[in-house]
């Protein structure tokens, strides 16, 4: 147990015990709603639902996870390998360009690919002008399917397996692979038969957050017309106006979730593998000159050029050349996705510091039950949570309504359910998660002698935090803030269903415009997302490089 869990200076603080078990509760009530709602009657949608769309949502999201879990598993592992343990021209820089893609969301690199793939994109146009043949007579992929959804989903979710592919070969000792090479091995040979075994925990590990990525993408799939749960949760919701039945969506797409999870940790049970702490691989690095080093630079640059610079090179070339001139409507956009942002940053980090420091000073299994409660809801898309938050505050709304116009005779308008405080509070459902491991890492290098040293010379617990803790968690603050920062900035399927009537974002403002055809104009929108998602990308690069 991490040290900042056994510093106890906390007598008399009792309170935040009861604060971060009450903070702990509100985030875990999204989950509790779709629960309970499991069971309620749905005035006969649920079973029209159930005899009409529900398999197809079922079979086309196991179809998309196998298809996504393919591709990244064919582009992560085998990039992971050769950029941690091998040396060819290029090498270098791409460790750290393959993770550009993450910056990339999968709605936007998918509204990018329809502008230059579709029937009227310049790829076909080409082939015509080439050819001279005309519609129907040739044949070219439809990247509006659940394979194109595939390839996007992919290009954008396989950093998650390279990243902890890449760790994992990183920290394989070079002797484990020269007594392959003793024992007749090749060098490929060597990669299936122990490499690729000693770093399954990490591979599933990427796979299964890219999985959960998958079954939170709304984007994408509504885009491309494919039936999935996130899709049929909004038709259910906005359709019929079925909160029962939609949370009945929502529940077995939770189910998903949790099998995921269980799989995953089930897959390594009893898995233990340690390294020697001798040399590691690469330290031994395998030279790949001629043909192999040629081959080896373009299945490392494919991912990167058509995962992120190819349709970033696009949505520059739209938004500066064709696309509609920018007016002060894109500056309130801008304006609202920012301001919204960082107010959800600032308070999902304030409530990590409450939560973290309540498990620094009191550490109990309550305080570290609530911890764990309140980071469950990353794993969750962000359709399950708008419901799960839409339907309390509803609630909450109406009865405020009813008790105001019973005392006062006068009427309210609603003050949750209808404006940035739902988003704000889903927001920090979706995203406490990062934020508290941010947190939590910066408290543990933080020695427990510094919070001795200051409380033996006066200073209470919160005096300690404001002059001793706060100045030493600055960087590990600041990459909480940002990566939350960001990640509100993307989030598409909650902003839709909670915005408030009149309230655009960028992501919101983009999916509108490419669901209207309006590629082109949506590019200026989807290109601030994409350059502002660039940010935590080189945080990442910058903590690994040091690590390594």
């Amino acid at each position: 147990m991490p040290n900042q869990h056994r510093v106890g200076t906390g007598e008399g603080f009792a309170w935040l015990t009861w604060a971060s078990i009450t903070i702990a509760l509100l985030l875990a009530l999204p989950v509790m709603v779709i629960v309970g709602n499991l069971f309620t009657d749905s005035d006969g949608v649920w079973s029209h639902l159930w005899n009409t769309v529900l398999t197809d949502y079922v079979n086309n999201s196991l179809l998309l996870m196998v298809g996504v879990a393919i591709g990244v598993l064919c582009i992560g592992v085998p990039v992971a390998w050769l950029t941690s343990v091998c040396r060819f021209p290029g090498s270098t820089w791409l460790s750290w360009a393959l993770l550009l893609p993450l910056a990339m969301p999968a709605y936007i690199i998918a509204y990018t690919y329809t502008g230059l793939l579709d029937f009227a994109g310049p790829v076909q146009s080409v082939i015509r002008a080439i050819t001279g043949l005309g519609y129907g007579e040739y044949w070219f992929f439809e990247v509006r399917s659940l394979g194109g959804a595939i390839i996007m989903l992919s290009l954008v979710l396989y950093p998650y397996v390279y990243l902890m592919s890449r760790a994992a070969f990183l920290e394989q000792s070079a002797n484990t692979l020269e007594v392959s090479r003793t024992l007749g091995y090749s060098h490929l040979s060597a990669f299936f038969r122990l490499a690729l075994p000693l770093a399954r925990p990490a591979i599933i590990a990427g796979l299964t957050l890219a999985m959960m990525e998958v079954l939170a993408d709304y984007g994408t799939v509504q885009y491309f017309g494919v039936a999935t749960f996130t899709t049929g949760i909004m038709r259910t919701f906005y359709g019929f106006g079925d909160l029962a039945a939609a949370s009945q969506l929502a529940g077995i797409l939770l189910l998903f979730v949790c099998v995921l999870i269980f799989t995953e940790r089930y897959s390594r049970r009893k898995l233990r593998y340690h390294s020697s702490g001798l040399r590691k691989a690469s330290q031994r690095e395998l030279v790949l000159s001629g043909w192999r080093g040629i081959a080896a630079l373009l299945f490392c640059i494919l991912p990167v050029l058509f995962g992120f610079i190819l349709p970033a090179g696009v949505l520059g070339y739209w938004s500066l050349f064709e696309a509609e001139p920018l007016t002060w409507d894109f500056l309130w956009l801008a304006w609202n996705s920012f301001y919204l942002a960082l107010l959800a940053a600032l308070i999902v980090v304030s409530l990590a510091i409450v939560l973290c420091y309540a498990l620094r000073l009191r550490p109990s299994r309550s305080v570290e039950g609530a911890v764990a409660c309140a980071g469950v809801g990353y794993a969750l898309p962000g359709t399950i949570i708008a419901i799960g938050v839409i339907v309390p505050l509803a609630w909450l709304d109406h009865g405020l309504i009813a008790l105001v116009k019973d005392i006062t005779n006068e009427k309210i308008g609603l003050l949750f359910s209808g404006t940035i405080v739902a988003l704000l509070f889903a927001y920090a459902v979706r995203f406490m998660a990062v934020s508290l491991g941010a947190v939590q890492s910066g408290l543990g290098k933080i020695k427990p002698s510094m919070d001795m040293a200051g409380r033996s010379l006066g200073l209470t617990p919160i005096q300690v935090l404001k002059r001793v803790h706060f100045p030493l968690l600055k960087g590990s603050l600041l990459t909480a803030l940002l990566i939350v920062f960001v990640d509100v900035l993307k989030e598409l399927p909650a902003t839709l269903i909670l915005r408030p009537f009149n309230f655009n974002t960028l992501a919101v403002r983009a999916f509108e415009l490419a669901s209207d055809e309006r590629l082109v104009d949506a590019a200026p929108a989807s290109i601030m997302i994409v350059l502002v998602g660039l940010i935590p990308v080189v945080l990442l690069n910058r903590s690994i490089s040091k690590t390594h």
